[in-house]
């Protein structure tokens, strides 16, 4: 009965609310700033690469500004690229992917813009240690009662959705694939990211610095590698598979059945359900950690934040959907006639596709070490972002008892799953999205102050 209600709960958010707002704000933001996903892109580019460095050496409070970009896009790289990005091809058809473009095409804009403001409203405690994130901005957006309940509320949700069945979904994710991969029982994998997480939580944001961002690029160049590999040996199913993308955007039922209207809106509807829960533009997670970034200007790091975005869908989900129509849906694939095969769901599409061409054996181990690194480092993320919201909540004395619980509920989702509990998790999900967006649209000059101080700045 509760799983019913939550499940159409979800539906009704994804299906309308979660679209309108996040295409909403996201539009707004775009024309707000004459498209600054575009005409700062070059800008972003040549700050986050024109002088990368893994060498973690950064002595002032809260990160530097790779570190916060490492730790972000640390959270938006998780399942939700491969799984996430498998089970939107599944339900809504190869375009759906293209629905997830335009949602993180416009979701550029509206990072930058929560960047800005998580940037314009961090504070600094009585420790020197910086703190900031969604809950700032949404009191100074509404100020008195209506911004410390809406505040709270935000943090409760992000809490429950990331910090806790978050961390679940996540590890629940590596101890399957390890299990099926390299015969590894999940309760060993449990204690394994437990003593590992463990160890990372309690050396503070300076730890986890100094991991997500050596661990990033490293799982980024694995994945990156493996896909091109595939890419090179279909070559000739590329142009084919592309062109599907287009294709069943604006015509799903060809692939995926029923009316014109039902299948497009599955598809516009999965598309933005899981470019969400891959890029998180417009949830209110990231801005925890582009808060924490050094800069001269809150501009600054708006524009690094735009590359985050670009670097999770544009270039790790769209390879991994690439090479899951290239190898399953074109030609004799097992998905081209649009009709699923028992056995065959979310989590293990894309290790079937990359199996297809790898092997069985190579393929499941190559997939599962790449889901280990983007659960692993979402996991960090996440607690991250949930412990600065238990501190904002409780404060700093329930740091330590959040880190404890956090590790029991990582153990027990390696070991355990349910369908209510992960149906709560999208629940939360969607509902961050709504004080965060309203926020968002309330600080509108806010936000354009910033750019206009920040581009005028570069000339």
């Amino acid at each position: 009965m509760l799983l019913s209600i939550v499940q159409t709960i979800n539906s009704y958010l994804s299906d309308y609310v979660l679209v309108l707002l996040l295409l909403g704000v996201g539009l707004w933001y775009s024309v707000k700033t004459r498209f600054v996903q575009i005409r700062c892109f070059k800008e972003g580019w040549n700050s986050v690469f024109g002088n990368l460095t893994l060498k973690g050496d950064h002595k002032e409070p809260g990160m530097s500004s790779f570190q916060a970009l490492a730790t972000a896009i640390a959270a938006q790289v998780g399942t939700g690229n491969i799984i996430g990005a498998s089970g939107a091809i599944l339900t809504g058809g190869p375009g759906a992917i293209f629905w997830m473009w335009v949602i993180a095409f416009f979701g550029m804009a509206t990072i930058y813009a929560e960047a800005v403001l998580a940037q314009e409203t961090r504070i600094t405690d009585p420790d020197g240690e910086i703190m900031g994130g969604p809950v700032y901005y949404i009191k100074k957006a509404f100020p008195g009662n209506a911004g410390r309940f809406l505040a709270g509320f935000f943090s409760v949700s992000i809490i429950i959705a990331l910090g806790l069945i978050g961390c679940m979904v996540q590890s629940n994710s590596i101890g399957a694939t390890c299990a099926t991969a390299f015969g590894i029982p999940a309760w060993v994998m449990g204690l394994v990211l437990v003593l590992i997480c463990g160890f990372i939580f309690i050396g503070g944001v300076e730890r986890l610095a100094s991991v997500t961002e050596k661990i990033v690029p490293i799982m980024a160049a694995i994945f990156l590698a493996g896909g091109i590999i595939v890419l090179l040996l279909r070559i000739r199913d590329l142009p084919a598979s592309i062109g599907m993308i287009f294709k069943y955007a604006f015509q799903p039922n060809a692939i995926i059945g029923g009316g014109v209207g039902a299948a497009l809106k599955i598809a516009v509807s999965q598309g933005a359900k899981r470019g969400l829960f891959s890029n998180e533009a417009g949830m209110g997670s990231t801005p925890h950690a582009h808060a924490l970034a050094t800069v001269e200007k809150p501009h600054d790091q708006g524009v690094v934040a735009i590359i985050g975005v670009f670097i999770d869908t544009f270039v790790v989900l769209t390879l991994n959907a690439v090479v899951i129509i290239t190898t399953l849906y074109t030609k004799d694939g097992i998905l081209s006639s649009g009709v699923i095969p028992a056995g065959i769901n979310k989590t293990n599409l894309a290790q079937t596709a990359f199996q297809s061409v790898f092997g069985n054996s190579f393929g499941a181990i190559f997939v599962a070490v790449c889901l280990f690194f983007f659960a692993f480092s979402t996991i960090l993320s996440w607690n991250l972002f949930g412990v600065l919201n238990a501190e904002y909540l409780f404060g700093k004395k329930f740091k330590l008892p959040y880190t404890l619980i956090v590790l029991c509920f990582i153990f027990i989702g390696t070991i355990a799953g349910n369908d209510l509990v992960w149906e709560l998790s999208d629940l939360f999900n969607q509902l961050m999205v709504i004080p965060n967006v309203l926020a968002l649209f309330v600080l509108t000059g806010t936000v354009t102050a910033a750019l206009k101080k920040g581009v005028a700045g570069k000339k």
